[in-house]
């Protein structure tokens, strides 16, 4: 009796009616302001203009050919900054997964430490971080102290290490996510393959590489498309530590997505808004497809 009652209990199908609460919240909030951006960024929406007239593609046009304007120098940026701060993150990441995946005494704890990172909020990080790699700041005071004083600067405002300073910030605050990503992977590799591998006399490098990455390669996978995810829509670190400068030189989309409609330019901020989702979706797509048929592969 019990097990026909659990059969019938696995046949049984709901009404659809219990779906249509999440259609309409997933509709309103998701599908409409995606239609309603893209419908907006075919206009010349504009504060100073009374009325708002269709004008097709010309506002991609705009962004496209913007050769040195900044529509086309932010989108580089993210670019820059997705790829390097995904490459940093997943590699930092995977090192401290591996030195803290062992159970000595204070692993849990500098685990927690690694992690706490991530919890706080990326506006206060920022501006923190303003503080410490400013001219006058904490980085600089002991590089002096180093005698290293000739590597000082103003970080942050300096054009050839602005850019990178906000990746190094990203990467310190994300690098604690991804190292429970991969520690998560770890402790799914089955201890027998690592002592096969030690009684066939395999050293370090054998084991990391034939035993370790293959079985992290699903982690590997999710760590580097959430990743790429977040890189392509940051804007809240690069608002907090530059605002997108000096200059224009690490403005981002979604800084000049924020800068476009504070200036009263609503079409080309939503043509904007919507290439950052485009890109978004196609890049995480292709990379979740290349990066799956190497986990089939391995």
């Amino acid at each position: 009796m019990a097990g026909r009652g659990i059969s019938v209990n696995a046949r049984r199908i709901y009404s659809p009616v219990f779906l249509i609460p999440a259609i309409v919240l997933y509709t309103v909030f998701f599908i409409v302001p995606v239609i309603s951006g893209i419908v907006f960024s075919l206009t010349d929406w504009n504060s100073l203009r009374p009325h708002i007239r269709f004008i097709g593609l010309a506002n991609y046009g705009r962004i496209l050919k913007s050769s040195g304007g900044p529509y086309l120098m932010s989108l580089f940026n993210t670019l820059a900054f997705t790829v390097g701060t995904v490459l940093l993150k997943t590699l930092v990441g995977l090192a401290l997964a591996i030195a803290l995946n062992e159970g000595f005494r204070t692993s849990k704890v500098l685990r927690a430490l690694f992690f706490s990172t991530y919890t706080l909020s990326a506006l206060i990080v920022g501006i923190v971080f303003v503080s410490i790699l400013s001219g006058h700041g904490l980085l600089n005071y002991l590089l002096e102290h180093l005698g290293l004083k000739v590597l000082a600067r103003s970080w942050l405002s300096n054009p050839h290490t602005a850019l990178a300073s906000t990746m190094v910030v990203e990467v310190w605050r994300m690098a604690g996510w991804n190292m429970m990503i991969f520690l998560a992977g770890l402790q799914m590799i089955p201890k027998d393959f690592y002592e096969a591998a030690d009684m066939d006399g395999a050293g370090p490098l054998f084991k990391f590489l034939r035993i370790t990455i293959p079985f992290l390669v699903p982690s590997i996978t999710v760590a580097v498309v959430l990743n790429t995810i977040h890189g392509l829509k940051v804007f809240d670190m690069i608002y907090a530590l530059t605002g997108g400068g000096p200059g224009s030189l690490t403005e981002v989309i979604n800084t000049q997505v924020f800068k476009e409609f504070g200036d009263g330019r609503y079409g080309m901020s939503n043509a904007l808004g919507v290439m950052v989702f485009l890109l978004t979706a196609l890049v995480a797509i292709y990379m979740k497809r290349l990066l799956s048929r190497g986990e089939i592969e391995a």
